[in-house]
């Protein structure tokens, strides 16, 4: 099962760092908040990634096109061409694809443009700011078990993104961007996907958030997991600062490696 990352957003409300990178290359503890996204799945064994690009995406993949020089000792043989062996790797076991969804589209664009790297499968996918130690593994069950064709994380920090109605089990009867908080549960990314789902999506300027997920959720088949253990969201400079410290501090909640 791949893990899609929504990774090609402006970031505007931290722009102290997205002046001269994209939001996911924001260093929490010397490495990319991507990288700590990417060793969540990791540590329930998905490794296959496909990344959404936009914003200055070509410092993700220098990032990652020099990620096993950077991550290993290594020996350069001048007296032989283009001579280079590397000792004690210690890159991660990561297959990743990465692929331009467009500096201008919106969220569900970017999934769209990503479609033929899924294929006919079902997939992950989250985006590149948030972090959590919710438990992929107990996800994918859950997805598996109501058998519809999408899942959402449903999480309650203070009421600053998305909110979802709840009823009866576990089917989101509505979905709604961004409302005013009141502590509710609300959209946490790491989501469940069925190829179905790409159907919703019209083309570039469709916002994931608005028309598919609010689709979704009135025709019964987006569903919640209900996650009460840490999740966070780097959306300031604030919120950076906190996950460094949370980091730094040796306790950092989504740290299950």
């Amino acid at each position: 099962m791949k893990v899609v990352i929504l990774a090609g957003g402006l970031g505007t409300r931290i722009s102290e760092e997205t002046q001269v990178k994209p939001k996911p290359m924001i260093v929490i503890g010397e490495r990319p908040i991507l990288w700590h996204i990417m060793k969540i799945y990791s540590h329930y064994g998905f490794r296959e990634f496909v990344i959404c690009l936009g914003y200055k995406g070509n410092l993700i993949k220098e990032y990652f096109a020099n990620y096993l020089l950077n991550e290993s000792d290594v020996t350069l043989d001048f007296t032989k061409k283009n001579n280079l062996r590397y000792h004690d790797s210690n890159h991660e076991p990561w297959r990743i694809t990465l692929v331009d969804t467009g500096s201008d589209s919106m969220t569900g664009g970017r999934v769209k443009r990503i479609q033929k790297h899924v294929g006919d499968e079902t997939f992950l996918l989250t985006y590149g700011d948030g972090v959590s130690n919710v438990n992929i593994r107990e996800l994918v069950n859950f997805h598996r078990s109501h058998g519809k064709s999408a899942t959402v994380t449903a999480v309650q920090p203070a009421g600053r993104f998305g909110s979802l109605s709840i009823g009866t089990g576990s089917q989101v009867e509505q979905f709604n961007e961004k409302p005013r908080g009141d502590g509710g549960w609300v959209n946490g990314g790491f989501f469940i996907m069925e190829p179905s789902v790409f159907d919703t999506i019209e083309g570039d300027a469709t916002i994931f958030e608005k028309e598919p997920l609010e689709q979704l959720a009135r025709s019964g088949q987006l569903h919640a997991y209900k996650h009460t253990g840490f999740w966070y969201a780097m959306d300031t400079l604030r919120d950076k600062n906190h996950l460094e410290q949370l980091w730094h501090s040796g306790n950092a909640p989504w740290k299950l490696w």
